[in-house]
């Protein structure tokens, strides 16, 4: 480590990756409050909203294990920069949907890319660290909230002042492009592998104890994704139909689980450094379980904003902490391991919006959120498996 700190810390790099970070938050981000709105135009169900809705982690899914060879192939700087600047234009295809298969496509292709993105930017983050020599991934990921809560915001005023979907989103592509373009001028030269060929040296052989460490570090991401996912997917239409908030509120569960997952990720690295990323991701898990199952038991409006929220900063650190987990393994390229584990998170999430929304419909929707609650049973379970305390 020392002989990369010595290269000197790369500010600039360090500044673009977390612009990347902040795009990939406000594009899809923008899209959530509006939720309601596609479903009264597409005259969608419950159940076809969340078929529509599932669209994006399959696509995610199919694409995740491309982004390895990918990251090979052109470098995670180019395939972060790019492919966000067509995530961004994928907007547009979102707001235009005239069909439910129109959206489910356009879902799907957001999915992909979003996949690629993720990978290619925690990549490329995780080579910025290694030159600092010390923890600072989560301070990208809290700018990804960052971005979340300001797309977030922007979808939940453009809703409140019923600006047409085309124009909103239309803006927002422009914005977020322009800004990732701009990040590939100030991104690291040169292979992917090159920090970690000088932090760790010759890379071991995998095994099948390495197979199964990437199963629980993906596992445990997807539960803490499917936290972060179902505020995304349904925060928005309970709060509207459920507890009968007006449409400029429906935002509020999904913007108050990223601005409290934001404060969790800002302060993140120094909790971390402390208590371990074992000890804070077990208490991440009983904050779920005992917030959102508080919040569903006692429904309103503010317990259910309050309940996302404590939520919000029970999950900040895990998914860091579990692509740096999967990171540091030895056995596999730079970018494998961390496509490996996105992937299988991925797959976890992928039914998760239309069981909620079959659940929904047979029950209530407020029966589908206690996916939620298991969720944090979940990250309970599994936060042996991260290193520390």
């Amino acid at each position: 480590m020392s002989e990369i700190a010595a290269v000197g810390k790369p500010v600039a790099a360090r500044l673009a990756v977390a612009a990347l970070f902040l795009v990939n938050g406000a594009s899809f981000a923008s899209v959530v409050p509006r939720y309601p709105e596609l479903k009264d135009a597409l005259a969608l169900s419950n159940a076809a909203l969340g078929t529509a809705l599932a669209a994006f982690p399959l696509g995610a899914l199919l694409a995740g294990l491309l982004a390895g060879p990918i990251l090979v192939r052109w470098r995670s700087a180019a395939v972060a920069v790019w492919c966000s600047v067509l995530l961004a234009a994928d907007l547009v295809a979102i707001a235009s949907a005239g069909q439910w298969w129109q959206l489910a496509g356009a879902l799907f292709v957001a999915g992909a890319l979003d996949a690629i993105v993720d990978v290619a930017m925690n990549a490329h983050g995780l080579r910025v660290q290694r030159r600092y020599g010390r923890s600072i991934v989560n301070s990208f990921h809290g700018l990804w909230s960052v971005g979340a809560i300001v797309g977030g915001l922007a979808g939940s005023l453009a809703a409140g002042a019923a600006l047409p979907l085309p124009l909103h989103l239309g803006a927002a592509a422009v914005v977020l492009a322009a800004v990732a373009i701009t990040t590939s001028w100030f991104l690291l030269p040169g292979h992917d592998s090159t920090e970690r060929e000088e932090s760790h040296g010759p890379r071991a052989r995998p095994r099948g104890a390495l197979l199964l460490a990437l199963l629980a570090v993906g596992v445990l991401c997807a539960a803490s994704a499917l936290v972060e996912d179902t505020a995304a997917s349904w925060g928005a239409v309970y709060l509207r139909d459920s507890l009968g908030a007006a449409p400029v509120l429906a935002g509020l569960v999904f913007v108050a689980l990223q601005a409290a997952q934001t404060v969790g990720r800002l302060t993140g690295d120094r909790i971390v450094n402390r208590f371990g990323s074992r000890a804070v991701a077990r208490l991440g898990g009983i904050l779920v379980v005992v917030a959102v199952g508080a919040a569903l038991l006692w429904p309103s409006i503010p317990t259910t904003v309050i309940g996302f929220a404590v939520a919000g900063w029970g999950i900040a650190t895990i998914i860091p902490a579990g692509f740096h987990a999967a990171d540091e393994l030895p056995g596999l390229p730079s970018g494998t391991a961390l496509a490996v584990v996105g992937w299988i998170y991925r797959f976890g999430v992928l039914m998760v919006p239309p069981v909620v929304g079959l659940l929904a419909d047979a029950f209530s929707l407020r029966a589908g959120l206690v996916v939620v609650p298991v969720a944090g049973v979940l990250i309970v379970l599994l936060s042996a498996r991260l290193p520390g305390k």
